[in-house]
């Protein structure tokens, strides 16, 4: 499927990239066949997004937290052993050294609830959360509900939280069956993410008023070799028969990675993970990280 095509006077979504703590990815976790030993040191991006021409300000994910006591016990375990991690810089630093005060964020949008993702809300008092519909079973059976669990009850506060039902996803768009247009003229969609984890959103925005597109697809893939079909998706079975896999439904997520991958093939559409070392290592410190912003192709 195509790209919409612009509008007159088409807005569009300057999209700049926030540093938010590097990890490290064993990627037989996530590819099959990978290498043995092989680990990927990448980034977890966070991403500012502002609307033009109203101004209006949005942030795509916070990233990784700083202080790893704050996680639950389960995510201390494995970070410790088999994904250690740093943050030089977190989301909401980003932001004021981008010049935007985490104070005046008025709206964030969480791909999913997974703990690389989250970030520290505190330092973002007058926010508006947005997440998933299904997002809201996850965090009533979360930690310390749930002792074993990986998803932390406290991660966003229900109060200040838009759960994005099911139907809010009516919107076909490209190569996506269900997209929610987040200000209703096709500069910014929420696109219905399935797969990787319950209520995972990923955001497609234009980048220009001249039809230009990025693709921000958080943990639709970990490896950018899935969405050209180098690679599959890792999983292994276990002792009693059942599938394990980073993905919480594996068929949906091949499903998905094919169609993020048929972005690849057109014009004028850039695809960027949250988890990208390639395009990290080329662009970290550039402009394309806030007060910049991520150029269109």
């Amino acid at each position: 499927m195509p790209m919409p095509e612009p509008e007159p006077d088409q807005a569009y979504i300057e999209v700049s990239a926030l540093e938010a703590g590097t990890m490290h990815l064993p990627m037989h976790l996530f590819i099959k066949d990978a290498a043995p030993g092989e680990v990927s040191v990448c980034p977890s991006l966070a991403f500012s997004l502002r609307h033009i021409p109203s101004g209006t300000h949005l942030v795509f994910d916070l990233g990784l937290r700083r202080d790893i006591s704050t996680y639950p016990p389960i995510v201390q375990e494995y970070a410790k052993k088999w994904m250690p991690y740093s943050v030089p810089q977190t989301a909401d630093e980003s932001l004021l050294k981008g010049g935007i005060d985490p104070k005046d964020v008025q709206t964030i949008v969480l791909s999913h609830l997974h703990w690389d993702h989250i970030g520290d809300v505190a330092p973002f008092p007058n926010a508006t959360f947005i997440v998933g519909e299904a997002s809201r079973e996850l965090l009533e059976k979360g930690y310390p509900a749930n002792p074993t669990s990986d998803i932390l009850q406290a991660t966003i506060p229900i109060e200040r939280t838009r759960f994005l039902s099911v139907s809010a996803f009516d919107t076909a768009v490209g190569p996506f069956p269900r997209a929610h247009d987040y200000f209703g003229d096709g500069s910014l969609y929420l696109v219905d993410a399935v797969g990787h984890l319950a209520g995972h959103i990923n955001v497609l925005a234009r980048t220009s008023a001249a039809g230009w597109w990025i693709y921000l697809g958080a943990d639709c893939a970990h490896d950018t070799r899935l969405l050209t079909g180098e690679k599959e998706v890792a999983f292994m079975m276990d002792a009693q028969g059942r599938m394990l896999c980073a993905h919480a439904d594996k068929d949906a997520a091949v499903e998905h990675i094919r169609r993020v991958g048929a972005l690849l093939k057109l014009p004028r559409v850039h695809v960027l993970l949250a988890h990208d070392w390639e395009w990290y290592e080329k662009n970290k410190g550039g402009e394309a990280f806030l007060p910049g912003k991520i150029s269109s192709l």
